[in-house]
């Protein structure tokens, strides 16, 4: 129909009489046109089909063991997400740290900004392309003329002076500028949802490094209570061998595994120090800021009720896929800009005004000038320049469509890989639970055999070896428990769209550009 259409212009406005054009004819048709668009109307992709992300179903609860990080996880499917996630974690220090990050990130005012940009885009095309153009021009000019070409001699200078007001409209006929516009509003989505990504990154990244650090102090403490402890050891040791009751050998091995032992606490305090950098920044502050509160295990409670959202709902949530969908959307309006651009395209134009010698004779009704035109181009030749063109953007609309699919694909899989590391964690916890509860007795009964001279010490070295490592390994399994309940949250998308404050309050006051009043 639109290329039909397309003919029926060109005959209406193809020169008559004089060469005037029949603009009632065209004026009809174009209001036949209005509305009309080329190019794909765009629907988003289906949602994939299925009720689970995982090939074999989930348990219903995760595995128990001792301790409060060792509760039941209890899977809720199709269960939304609270806004602010973190807050099921019910650790007061880390509710505090989220308030100032998110009044001070500056990732999150360099993704507000770049949603302000993108809206006034969709502002300024809207008035380009939607309204008529209207321009007032007030001038002069002097100049001199050769009197040869008038048949005297010579003539004076010329002064001459004129005002007038323009208008210029050009119909949307088959709605280029509205596929620009559809275009920029996709871009709106775009970094709207890139905002929403970046909170959740904040939020998420905030969370895993207080859970991190927490962690880590706990590390630092068990190996300094054990090295104490082999000090303690040692000293004993020394001792019987004064007293011949040791041998040198034994003192040896003793004070290499305290040796040992200590060599381990640097590179644990330096990613302390790390990761106390990483939150500073994170929070918007600079890495010497010492107001950040300290983070332990038991700050943390951990989460009971675990919300699992349907894949068909997950593509509706994530910030990533939602980005990527809003970029499909722009392609498929490209390619109708690109479809627009070879058809023809209607510009009228009008100008009213006055021109005199004198400034005051501008405005004398003697003196006035107007002038009405239209002017209609429809592309006929331009070395294949305008097909080529919209090939690229039916291109760009194929690349965009199969790096939609390929985020869902990811997405799907991080929202598995989370759930099966929730399962393995609890598991995880209740093996390292059982194998500390054995180090300990193991040691506690070495100890007791060894003074009684019915163990060696080499022996009681290993029991020492196998105390130590099931402590830091206990510590590391407590928290990924914490961490990985995080990720779930995170790898659902965070709750965003339930969240009691639109993207702009959780980005905080933007400042003031430079040289702003």
């Amino acid at each position: 129909m639109v290329d039909d259409l397309r003919h029926v212009i060109l005959r209406a406005c193809w020169p008559r009489s004089q060469g005037v054009i029949n603009l009632t004819a065209l004026m009809l048709i174009v209001s036949m046109l209005t509305g009309c668009a080329v190019g794909p109307d765009y629907h988003p992709p289906a949602p994939p089909a299925g009720d689970r992300f995982t090939s074999a179903p989930m348990p219903s609860e995760t595995a128990v063991s001792p301790g409060d990080a060792g509760a039941a996880q209890h899977f809720v499917l199709g269960q939304d997400i609270p806004g602010e996630w973190w807050s099921l974690f019910h650790c007061a220090p880390l509710n505090a740290l989220m308030r100032d990050a998110l009044a001070n990130s500056p990732n999150l005012a360099a993704a507000w900004a770049a949603l302000r940009q993108a809206k006034e885009n969709v502002n300024a095309e809207v008035g380009n392309a939607l309204y008529p153009h209207v321009d007032a021009n007030l001038g002069g000019s002097r100049s001199k003329a050769a009197g040869l070409a008038f048949g005297q001699e010579d003539l004076s200078p010329l002064t001459l002076y004129n005002a007038s007001v323009s208008v210029s409209y050009s119909f949307d006929l088959f709605g280029g500028a509205r596929r620009e516009l559809e275009a920029l509003r996709a871009q709106v989505d775009y970094q709207h949802f890139q905002l929403e990504a970046a909170y959740l990154a904040l939020t998420a990244n905030l969370v895993t490094a207080s859970v991190r650090e927490a962690s880590l102090r706990a590390q630092i403490e068990a190996t300094e209570q054990v090295a104490s402890y082999q000090q303690a050891q040692l000293d004993l040791v020394m001792r019987q061998f004064e007293l011949g009751g040791a041998s040198r050998p034994a003192v040896l091995a003793q004070r290499s595994l305290l040796a040992q032992t200590r060599a381990s606490l640097p590179a644990l305090r330096q990613s302390l120090d790390q990761v106390r950098h990483q939150m500073a920044v994170l929070a918007g502050k600079p890495p010497s800021d010492v107001s950040l509160p300290q983070f332990k295990l038991s700050d943390f409670s951990l989460p009971r009720t675990l919300p699992v959202s349907l894949p068909s709902t997950l593509v509706r949530q994530r910030p990533d896929i939602l980005a990527a969908d809003a970029l499909l959307h722009q392609a498929s309006a490209k390619v109708g800009v690109a479809t627009a651009a070879m058809y023809p395209q209607l510009t009228l134009t009008g100008s009213y005004g006055g021109e005199a010698l004198t400034p005051a004779g501008v405005f004398k009704p003697a003196n006035s000038i107007w002038s009405l035109g239209t002017n209609l181009l429809q592309p006929l030749f331009h070395g294949g320049q305008l097909s080529a063109q919209k090939r690229a953007a039916v291109a760009a609309y194929d690349q965009a469509a199969a790096q939609y699919r390929e985020t869902v694909l990811l997405a799907f899989q991080n929202v598995a890989d989370t759930l099966r590391a929730l399962d393995a964690d609890a598991h995880a916890l209740t093996a390292q639970s059982d194998a500390w509860l054995s180090a300990r007795d193991t040691l506690a009964l070495s100890q007791q055999q060894y003074r009684l001279g019915a163990l060696s010490y080499l022996a009681l070295l290993d029991a020492q070896r196998q105390y130590q490592q099931s402590t830091v390994n206990l510590v590391q399994a407590q928290a990924a428990r914490y961490a990985d309940t995080a990720a779930l949250f995170q790898a659902l998308g965070g709750g965003w769209w339930t969240a009691p404050q639109p993207p702009e309050a959780k980005a905080g006051k933007p400042e003031a550009p430079m040289g702003s009043p």
